[in-house]
């Protein structure tokens, strides 16, 4: 399909609004297309998947485009990046711009550079962070995944559908779908449908969510009547999954120090029908509103604060927002976030480590400094925990999931259990599944 002169000039619009991403690029656009609300769907979606595509192949654009210039960015991913003719865009260019399109043409396979970095678009500090433990081929693999867009991917809530319902549904509503090869709820879809719009979606049938996430719910393995927390829940994709799992019963505490991201569950949590969950704003992990639940907990889900470059294919500005200057800190916070978490439960209670990330240092070293420093925790095999799940899919010690084998976002998970021994210590008695009263706490409804 061309385009339109009218549709390029919101290109350049939205890429020279976006040079600086001094914020995520999701709400970068958002906020565009919001000041432009006669802008028709088609028009958004050729500039989102346009500045999406310069942001995965940002290096190889840089050295295309030196100085960065918005029109020059443009007709540089368009002709490049989303297969667009010369003789489609010479109608939009001005001045020389032709001229320097057809030479772009001409000595594009000239301007590429040979170093890992620039070939996998990765950053260079995130290469050498990876060299000691995967081989450059399969460096340059994960980052040629990286550089494609991720699927769009749901899940079934199964407090009111089942996942052959669903396709059924979105089938007829002329939506290719098909069932994911590990998350038992899980479907893929085939393109980018509006489904929103459909019954499905409004009615709290589905939620979007990657496979790699929603595996993350079953190493967490909840039970009815049990007390669980989702100690970093953001929006709550992985709350709800934990909510329909316990099968609406049993009392799930979903903490987040961000007021804006609880605020995002609130719609989804109606759209769920569940009632089990309490949204919790804390101040930090060690708010007196968690401490007032120490060992009283059975399951509790860390879903870190991390770097997120397992998520490349769905933030791919990522690579130029976080430094390597970022990581120490990032890591500082995992451990104290997973020290807290763990003084929530109960002898024989159940810690999930989990990160988007695909870094040592914040994946295997965090989980193994966890495990020097809480000799009263002893490590459950992920693969194990998969297995009782009844999901064919082969793991160890850790769950480590990568892009460009398991097709879906970077995950990385680690899972203890609290040795009984330390029982006596606690010394409470078994707490059933009755309110605890938490500062704060409600349905945010």
């Amino acid at each position: 399909m061309a385009i339109t002169q009218a549709q390029f000039d919101v290109l350049v619009q939205a890429l020279s609004q976006m040079r600086r991403l001094d914020a995520p690029a999701d709400s970068m656009l958002k906020q565009f297309f919001r000041d432009r609300k006669a802008l028709g769907p088609r028009d958004r979606a050729m500039v989102s998947e346009s500045v999406y595509a310069g942001l995965r192949r940002s290096r190889a654009l840089a050295e295309m485009v030196p100085g960065n210039e918005p029109r020059r960015l443009a007709l540089a991913i368009l002709l490049q990046l989303r297969g667009f003719s010369i003789r489609e865009l010479e109608v939009l260019c001005r001045g020389s711009e032709a001229e320097w399109l057809h030479s772009l043409k001409e000595h594009a396979a000239e301007n590429k550079q040979d170093g890992l970095g620039f070939q996998a678009e990765l950053p260079d500090w995130v290469v050498e962070r990876l060299r000691p433990h995967y081989a450059d081929e399969e460096i340059l693999e994960l980052g040629r995944v990286l550089q494609q867009a991720a699927p769009l991917d749901l899940r079934v809530n199964t407090l009111k559908a089942k996942p052959d319902e669903v396709i059924e549904q979105l089938q007829a509503a002329g939506v290719a779908v098909e069932h994911m090869p590990y998350a038992p709820q899980g479907l893929r879809i085939k393109g980018k449908p509006a489904l929103q719009s459909l019954p499905v979606f409004r009615d709290g049938l589905i939620e979007i969510q990657d496979e790699g996430s929603q595996l993350l719910g079953y190493l967490v393995s909840p039970k009815r009547g049990e007390m669980i927390v989702d100690f970093c829940a953001g929006a709550g994709g992985k709350t709800l999954l934990l909510g329909a799992l316990m099968q609406n019963e049993g009392r799930l505490y979903a903490f987040d120090v961000s007021e804006r991201r609880l605020a995002n569950l609130k719609p989804r949590l109606k759209r769920s029908g569940l009632s089990n969950i309490n949204p919790v704003l804390i101040d930090s992990e060690r708010d007196q509103r968690v401490k007032r639940l120490a060992g009283k907990i059975d399951r509790v889900l860390v879903d870190a604060p991390c770097s997120g470059l397992g998520t490349l294919r769905r933030n791919p500005d990522l690579k130029q927002r976080q430094g390597e200057s970022g990581i120490d800190e990032l890591m500082a916070k995992q451990d104290s976030i997973l020290d807290a978490a763990a003084g929530l439960l109960k002898p024989g209670g159940l810690l999930v480590y989990a990160t988007c990330s695909v870094l040592f240092e914040e994946n295997e070293a965090r989980a193994e400094a966890f495990s020097l420093s809480h000799p009263d925790f002893e490590v459950v095999e992920c693969g194990e925990l998969l297995k009782q799940a009844r999901i064919p899919l082969e793991m160890g010690r850790y769950l480590r999931l990568m892009p460009h084998h398991h097709h879906t976002d970077g995950f990385f998970a680690a899972a203890w259990r609290r040795k009984a021994a330390h029982a006596s210590a606690e010394a409470k008695p078994k707490v059933k599944t009755k309110k605890i009263q938490v500062e704060g706490e409600g349905n945010d409804e």
